[in-house]
């Protein structure tokens, strides 16, 4: 659950309000002048203007500033989505407590939900898919067993993997840092990066020890390790060896020639509602693209668009996290955290490859 800090302004309030932001919920209200309800951030309700809103810390203070409870989201009472969010909390902890990964099948099973639906909610919830999330657990649990385990073949089944080769699939993204981990300047993290040159300028490749965590361009290669020195401040940022040319020239090559899928481990940060939007990112094939509306349609959330947009905004592994391929939807291209141009190369370069 999120704290009150982490609302603490009416544009990050809005921004909750919007995103229909579950995690918001018992950290504020939103009460609308002009019908004189009140309602939690995650209310279905038709989105008000934001002008009509204004926040309430408790219910009681909206009730007390004569507002009445909403009877969709009933914001004085337990709701069905507290009691499924505990479901799903429940489910983290029997991942996070199994030797092994439990099947879909048995979770769903033991929280008496149909595995689609359990399914379902737990992305909703989480952001993530229960597979994604038992895959950042167990890797998070192997770092701890070769810290403290003789043999590595051992920290591997410790950890929960039936195989070495299990621990090399690069096809599983790592959640290694967490967002309040991430908020505080990556204290503790040491990243890795390396400077070259592709067909949109200079880039920087940066890596934690669990997957790459920023791809990012710009214009001067003195001024790209500055830049992700300012993102982590608090991080040991190192200029990489001889060993992380590979890496980089993947990263290059799949630039210029962009496939389905990417093969590399990611170090995703992002909210939960930023990774909804990026898992719907990753979707769109190379050569096509989609419009901010349809994304917040995927996600079920018809109404974020501006979510959805400042989401895009906030990626920061360019390319692999294809938020390039979001445009507005009268078919033009809107802004791109690294230039619009640059954006424009990028789809037409793709529109040849394909």
């Amino acid at each position: 659950m999120k704290s009150l800090s982490t609302y603490n302004t009416d544009d990050r309030r809005w921004n909750a309000v919007v995103g229909r932001e579950q995690s918001a919920d018992e950290c504020f209200y939103y009460a609308v002048m002009t019908t004189g309800i009140f309602c939690r951030p995650s209310c279905s309700s038709k989105l008000p203007n934001r002008e009509n809103v204004e926040y309430f810390i408790s219910s009681q203070d909206a009730q007390a500033s004569g507002y009445q409870p909403c009877k969709k989201c009933k914001p004085t009472g337990t709701t069905v989505n507290e009691e499924v969010e505990q479901k799903i909390i429940k489910a983290c902890r029997i991942i996070e407590n199994s030797n092994t990964v439990p099947k879909l099948v048995d979770l769903a099973k033991e929280l008496g939900l149909s595995p689609y639906y359990f399914h379902r909610l737990f992305k909703k919830v989480v952001g993530i898919t229960p597979k994604q999330f038992a895959s950042g657990h167990r890797s998070r649990r192997l770092s701890n067993s070769l810290k403290s385990r003789e043999s590595i073949t051992e920290a591997f089944y410790d950890a929960g993997f039936s195989s070495s080769s299990g621990v090399y699939n690069k096809n599983q993204d790592q959640l290694s840092m967490k967002p309040k981990e991430y908020r505080a300047g990556g204290v503790g993290f040491t990243i890795h990066y390396g400077v070259a040159e592709c067909i949109l300028g200079w880039i920087i490749i940066a890596a934690t020890d669990r997957g790459i965590c920023a791809i990012e361009f710009g214009d001067d290669p003195a001024m790209l390790p500055r830049q992700l020195q300012d993102r982590f401040p608090k991080a040991t940022v190192t200029k990489a060896g001889s060993g992380f040319t590979s890496l980089i020239e993947e990263v290059v090559k799949f630039i210029k020639a962009p496939q389905d899928n990417f093969n590399l481990p990611l170090d995703i940060q992002g909210t939960a509602f930023q990774q909804q939007v990026w898992n719907i990112l990753r979707q769109i094939e190379p050569g096509q693209t989609m419009s901010y509306t349809e994304v917040a349609e995927k996600i079920g959330n018809p109404n974020a668009v501006r979510a959805v947009a400042t989401a895009c905004a906030s990626n920061k592994l360019a390319v692999v996290i294809p938020c390039h391929r979001v445009i507005s939807k009268d078919g033009k291209l809107s802004g791109y955290r690294w230039g619009v141009e640059r954006k424009k190369l990028l789809l037409d370069n793709e529109k040849i490859e394909r």
